[in-house]
């Protein structure tokens, strides 16, 4: 019996050793190895060895990470305060880093992720804010990438999720928007003014030469006239439509 307990514990002694020796990383998958403490080397991915004990490892996962940032309070550059919120792109380019100059990578990113949007944010108008999201996103990036690369940590990306406004703000917006276009409307409205008196006036200077043009086209105009269902019509007539009639008139002593 006792034999039997002995030899089963032997058993359960060297199963665990073997846990502990052999290890299997992903192929996304690395390994910090510390031997006695100390940084040995980075292994993996497949089958890995470690001594009992004397070695310890940490795995890293090399693939991108999703890190929702959490809403923000931003106050623009005009003063006015708004709820932003992001989602960023990243992934371990050096485990070693990652394990050593940072205590943890991950909590750590998404602090400077958060400061790093109000500090960028709240130097740019609400309109910036609201229309260049590109450039914003662009700038918050290279920001966090040049911050990060201590810790052997690449941003790939920074998206800006929501811009949350309070109903005063988006009411004045609104009117802003109506004020614009109402603007656009009579400077279109006035173009097209302009535009037809610079035809009147040519068309004025082309009658103007041509005595027998005119005259035709108070002829043409009186011809529209005609057709209204007005009793009676009142037309001017030139003073030189009224001597060609009368020098063409067969009656003329």
């Amino acid at each position: 019996m006792g034999m039997q307990i002995g030899f089963t514990l032997l058993l359960l002694l060297v199963i665990a050793l073997a846990a502990s020796t052999f290890r299997i990383l992903r192929e996304y998958e690395r390994a910090v190895v510390f031997q006695l403490g100390r940084f040995w080397q980075v292994k993996g991915p497949g089958l890995i060895l470690l001594i009992p004990v004397v070695q310890q490892m940490i795995r890293v996962d090399l693939r991108t990470i999703v890190l929702d940032v959490p809403p923000q309070d931003v106050i623009t550059r005009d003063n006015v305060s708004v709820k932003v919120n992001a989602v960023l792109y990243f992934r371990v380019l050096d485990p070693q880093k990652a394990i050593i100059q940072v205590e943890n990578f991950l909590m750590a990113t998404s602090q400077l992720a958060q400061t790093t949007l109000r500090a960028v944010l709240g130097k740019h108008d609400l309109d910036q804010l609201l229309a260049e999201r590109e450039q914003l996103n662009s700038d918050i990036q290279q920001v966090l990438d040049a911050q990060t690369d201590a810790w052997g940590i690449k941003v790939a990306n920074v998206e800006i999720k929501h811009v949350d406004l309070n109903e005063s703000m988006i009411r004045a917006i609104a009117r802003q928007a109506e004020a614009e276009r109402e603007r656009r409307a009579k400077v279109i409205h006035a173009e097209g003014e302009l535009q037809a008196s610079e035809k009147l006036m040519q068309a004025a200077e082309m009658l103007g030469r041509q005595p027998g043009a005119m005259q035709l086209r108070y002829m043409q105009t009186l011809g529209s006239i005609a057709g209204d269902k007005s009793s009676t019509i009142v037309f001017p007539l030139p003073i030189e439509l009224l001597k060609g009639m009368a020098e063409l008139s067969p009656n003329k002593p």
